[in-house]
């Protein structure tokens, strides 16, 4: 068998489709037009159903694209048409019945069928200018014509309106990101949430520290029978999983795997839902990792109003290297500002739960197997009630799997009544703040010292709408301590323009388990998240990494960063270096 290659007729023009200059003299498709061809067009259709233009036939019947779509009379403000590829363009090879169709009338005339609430539809508009139906009837004359909403024909507002006064502004990373860091992975928020892992209930270990009992008084505490928050000195310590003696001990011992805080790990967990900016530095040591938090970084305060669509913002600061720039006056006082609220908050969550304990028995504090393992003999401060239980996650996925994460968690108290040496009647005690129900930031949170008493779930749906990641993180937290009570203050200010003074206005009791599953919060999801991190530091060599949140972006990035990152050397280090540069 031969094989004869065919004659080819190559373009001399260089383009696609066959030349006129070139054609064969028996090509038996020399009359017939050339369309454009695109090479990501379809081919193989018959017929296209699924035209994106609808009813094109002006643009078949010679009419360009700018006449039709976006450039013509009737399309005032569309988007222009598609490129003139392929099934796209005007054919020259459609068929209509243009004769049939213009001689076409409608022989039915009488009138359609009238809806319920005349000719227009609830909350749409007959067009630029028109009128629209609302539910209450017609709204004051704005902008647009008769609205529903502000500003437009459509409910709820028009897309776009008045972007230009938003402050929508980019916020910056928690940690600066040095350019000598190397990006290992990036991962986004929407595949975290759909990772799920099973956890059994944990191995306790040790407990540590001393609880008093809970004051109940407190949750019988209405918007008439206020009470001021107390100032109280107390001592309560957070240390970070690398500076805590227990965990290090246990690590020795080889205990676990992983190594961690509730306050580190809850953040992890419930990382879908966070807004802010944050980072965690991993430190890997062999075959275990170490979750640590930097010193002053965000796992330090309360976030207000995180998940709030327009939440509280910093003055944006002056460029230095513009000197005729002018400071322009913050529209937000000082102590309403993002940075100066969370401040107020953590204040108001420490001295809540200082408060809210009784110190003078009866009923008299438990302590637990050994003393506060942080307290030193040069303390003078009295301590606050906290115990410390450290306890042990298997995440294995099989039998076979050794991975265990161990966890220091918090109580704050125990109710009066029950063994909390056993694990029973443990308490949490976190607060919620109100600082100007008017001020830009406060998510449209009705005033909590008229709604509270008689609107309490409208007061607790629009707290958990503007503060989904906080609760979800105190949720977490609550579960991960074995505590069966979570006691939620509601603190607002005595006058709204004074941060300093605040009054306790009522307190909310609910059992962890109960309200993870009103804030929709899954704890197989965060465990899912956790196992996918470590494995994911797992593969890295031994060293030091941090696991950064965007500032603007819902994605998690891991970055290599030097040994020396984020300690006292590499401050020293700067600062010398600094020292270098004055000279």
């Amino acid at each position: 068998m031969s094989f004869s290659l065919p004659q080819i007729n190559d373009n001399p023009d260089g383009g696609w489709g066959p030349s006129s200059s070139n054609l064969p003299s028996q090509f038996k498709f020399k009359d017939i037009p050339y369309a454009p061809y695109s090479k990501s067009d379809k081919l193989g259709r018959f017929a296209d159903w699924n035209d994106i233009s609808g009813d094109n036939r002006p643009m078949n019947m010679g009419l360009s694209s700018t006449q039709t779509r976006g450039g013509g009379p009737g399309g005032r403000g569309r988007r222009d048409g598609q490129l003139a590829f392929g099934s796209g363009t005007a054919s020259a090879f459609a068929y209509f019945h243009a004769e049939d169709e213009s001689s076409f009338s409608l022989v039915d005339s009488k009138a359609g069928i009238t809806r319920r609430g005349g000719g227009m539809s609830r909350g749409r508009s007959t067009g630029r200018g028109g009128s629209s139906y609302s539910r209450g009837g017609f709204q004051n004359r704005g902008r647009g014509g008769f609205s529903g909403g502000r500003g437009g024909g459509q409910r709820g507002g028009r897309r776009g309106w008045r972007d230009w006064e938003k402050t929508g502004r980019a916020r910056e990373s928690s940690v600066a990101i040095s350019p000598d860091w190397a990006m290992l992975e990036e991962i986004e928020f929407h595949r975290l949430a759909k990772l799920r892992l099973e956890v059994d209930d944990p191995d306790d270990l040790e407990t540590y520290g001393r609880v008093y009992p809970y004051e109940k008084t407190y949750d019988r505490i209405t918007t008439r029978t206020e009470k001021p928050l107390q100032l109280l000195d107390r001592i309560k310590y957070n240390p970070t999983t690398s500076d805590d003696p227990v965990i290090q001990d246990l690590a020795a011992k080889d205990t676990a795997t992983i190594y961690t805080t509730d306050v580190i790990l809850s953040v992890l967990m419930c990382a879908p839902r966070s807004v802010y900016p944050w980072d965690i530095v991993v430190v890997r040591e062999g075959d275990k990792l170490f979750f640590d938090k930097r010193d002053g970084g965000p796992f330090d305060t309360v976030t207000v109003n995180e998940n709030a669509a327009d939440p509280p913002q910093d003055p944006t600061a002056p460029n230095p290297n513009n000197p005729n720039e002018k400071v322009a006056v913050p529209e937000t006082p000082s102590f309403n500002t993002a940075t100066s609220l969370s401040l107020e908050a953590t204040y108001i969550n420490q001295n809540f739960s200082f408060q809210t304990v009784i110190e003078n028995p009866p009923p008299p504090a438990v302590d637990f197997s050994k003393p506060n393992p942080f307290y030193g003999p040069d303390e003078t401060e009295p301590l606050a009630s906290c115990g410390y239980r450290y306890r042990v996650f298997d995440l294995g996925v099989t039998e076979d799997e050794n991975i265990k994460i161990c966890v220091r968690t918090e109580v704050d108290a125990y109710t009066p009544g029950q063994d909390p040496k056993k694990g029973r009647g443990l308490v949490t005690i976190r607060a919620l703040n109100e600082f100007d129900p008017r001020a830009p930031g406060a998510g449209g949170a009705p005033d909590w010292r008229t709604k509270l008493d008689s609107q309490r779930g409208a007061v607790v749906a629009t707290e958990m709408k503007n503060n989904s990641c906080k609760l979800a993180k105190w949720t977490v937290q609550s579960v991960l301590a074995g505590a069966d009570a979570l006691k939620i203050g509601w603190i607002s200010r005595v006058n709204p323009r004074d941060n300093t003074r605040h009054v306790i206005l009522s307190t909310t009791s609910t059992r962890p388990s109960d309200f993870a599953s009103q804030l929709n919060v899954s704890l197989a999801n965060g465990w899912g998240i956790v196992r996918t991190v470590a494995d994911m530091c797992m593969k890295q060599p031994e060293g030091k990494y941090v696991l950064v949140k965007d500032p603007n972006k819902p994605v998690l990035r891991l970055y290599a960063v030097p040994a020396n990152a984020f300690t006292a050397e590499e401050d020293e280090e700067e600062a010398a270096f600094d020292g270098e540069d004055g000279e």
